[in-house]
């Protein structure tokens, strides 16, 4: 059975849903998007302070689970990429901020770049998002944003000599 628009006693019902819906921030009625960015703020709080290696192992297994859990949530949907699926922008932060400088600043700077790569997809960001389907599709466009969005919070720290 297809479910056109889940509530959350629905996400509470399938795991996978409520992963992939960033366990309720994708039922935002406005820029759902966003608001699974701003999930993920609390888990990179959380992974800061683990080593550069350790940290972006659990990134790049939340990005494999993910496209797991994007591509079941579509199936589950019967939409592509469900603007409620937000698993692929949580992974996105979490990438923009690998080895970023720790402080509310820095998370707000990644989290603007971020959402400004993941919304404007310049190339190859929009040829993924165009292109490639699946659950890998879903998280392929958003992994390329935050590589974007990392190089600058880089650069950037580079920059400020942090």
């Amino acid at each position: 059975m297809k479910i056109q628009n889940p509530s959350f006693s629905q996400l509470l019902r399938h795991p996978a849903l409520l992963l992939a819906f960033g366990f309720g921030a994708g039922l935002a009625p406005r820029a759902p998007g966003t608001f699974g960015t701003l999930a993920a703020i609390p888990f990179w709080w959380l992974m800061q302070g683990l080593s550069p290696a350790g940290y972006l192992g659990i990134v790049v297994v939340a990005a494999l689970l993910g496209c797991y859990l994007c591509g079941a949530a579509a199936k589950k949907l019967g939409v592509h990429d469900h603007g409620g699926i937000v698993w692929d922008e949580m992974v996105g932060y979490w990438l923009t901020m690998w080895m970023a400088p720790q402080g509310w600043l820095w998370a707000l700077y990644g989290f603007v770049l971020f959402r400004l790569f993941d919304i404007t997809k310049p190339p190859p960001v929009r040829w993924a998002d165009r292109q490639v389907h699946g659950g890998i599709g879903i998280m392929l466009d958003d992994i390329l944003a935050a590589i974007y969005a990392g190089l600058v919070v880089q650069v950037t720290a580079w920059l400020m000599g942090v």
